[in-house]
């Protein structure tokens, strides 16, 4: 299928893999656009192209959420994780909040450690409205370019549950968190966070 991000058309690519002694399927997002320019290189493209990374991530949000509604999938929890992700909490909520798959999904959003330098794309905005988000959806991000903490807060915003995944994390997020009155898990460790995980799952 093909997704429209910013008036141009992208080919959305599903793979799938099967991890035989976990017996686990893996469905990867592909797009030649946003995904295949670092072949020669070890690095990522959020990295090596970060001037995109607005597209990048709306895109990417967007192919999983197409890509679970094809798959006939009625998730009752999505997990977002880290900031590449960080758009799914307000698609899931305003975009499709009336779509059969996702209806009565709870999203969960896992802040880490992984801050990027600078601002993304200042039309990210215009781009979002074209998506059909409104001025009171993205008031949280309208006054300036948006950057590491303004999209954290706009993932929170719009999340059910917040969980703290490294064990620093920016101050200015964890005390959004902590005012947001949203239901947070701190670091849960290294060795206890898969229990602690589904505890605060279940807790949703």
């Amino acid at each position: 299928m093909n997704i429209i991000i910013d008036d141009s058309d992208h080919p959305l690519i599903i793979k799938v893999a099967t991890l035989q002694p976990a017996r686990m399927q893996v469905y990867f997002i592909d797009n030649e656009d946003y995904f295949l320019r670092g072949q020669s290189s070890k690095d990522l493209e959020i990295r090596l192209t970060p001037e995109d990374n607005d597209e990048r991530i709306m895109f990417y949000v967007r192919g999983v959420v197409e890509t679970v509604k094809k798959l006939r999938w009625d998730p009752t929890l999505v997990h977002a994780s880290g900031w590449v992700s960080a758009l799914a909490p307000i698609y899931l909520k305003r975009v499709y909040s009336d779509d059969p798959s996702f209806r009565n999904s709870k999203v969960v959003y896992s802040v880490f450690d992984d801050k990027f330098d600078g601002t993304l794309d200042p039309r990210m905005e215009e781009k979002l409205k074209m998506e059909g988000f409104t001025d009171e959806d993205l008031k949280s991000i309208s006054s300036a370019p948006v950057d590491y903490v303004a999209l954290n807060k706009l993932a929170i915003d719009y999340s059910d549950g917040v969980i703290q995944a490294s064990t620093e994390i920016d101050p200015e997020i964890l005390n959004y968190i902590k005012e947001s009155g949203k239901p947070f898990l701190p670091y849960p460790g290294e060795t206890e966070y898969i229990d602690k995980y589904a505890e605060f799952y279940n807790s949703l």
